[in-house]
């Protein structure tokens, strides 16, 4: 065990790891982050992806020394400025019925935010490759594909300010 720290969604944790603890372990049993899903622990369904140093991740297949001294965001850590309110994202998934069990709507969201942060228009291959690794149960993602096209199309004016600020 080490003591380290890292920095969850703007917070700083200090926690004693194992060599072999995995980040998902970490976030879900230690940090009771459970937005952040555990489904298959072999990097296949992209349930538990997070954003570590920026780079999206599949927290089932990184080792939580990985993330010592670095940075990760979840989903709540997305929200306009941690006021805890819906992000544009969130509220497109629901008007557009793209979260039907909800199990899988982290990754998706937060998948999304990270597509449209780097590339504001993404084609619709673009956002079916940032997509692929990510396995939704309830089948929805016809539904999940008019979301993100929603919150594409958008009036800037009605999106929070911090995805404006991030897709310029």
């Amino acid at each position: 065990m080490r003591e380290s720290e890292v920095k969850v969604n703007g917070q700083i944790r200090m926690r004693e790891m194992k060599d072999n603890e995995l980040l998902l372990d970490l976030l879900r049993d230690r940090l009771e982050v459970k937005s952040v899903k555990a489904a298959c622990w072999r990097g296949e369904c992209g349930l538990c992806t997070v954003l570590l140093n920026g780079e999206l991740v599949k927290s089932c297949l990184v080792l939580a020394v990985e993330a010592s001294g670095g940075e990760v965001v979840t989903v709540e850590g997305i929200g306009e400025d941690g006021s805890g309110g819906l992000t544009a994202i969130q509220r497109a998934f629901m008007e557009h019925g793209a979260s039907q069990c909800g199990f899988c709507t982290p990754a998706f969201v937060l998948t999304t935010h990270e597509l449209l942060r780097r590339n504001p228009s993404p084609t619709e291959s673009e956002l079916s490759e940032a997509v692929s690794g990510l396995i939704c149960r309830c089948g929805t993602y016809n539904q999940i594909r008019e979301a993100i096209a929603a919150v594409k199309s958008y009036d800037k004016r009605s999106v929070p300010k911090k995805l404006v600020e991030s897709i310029r």
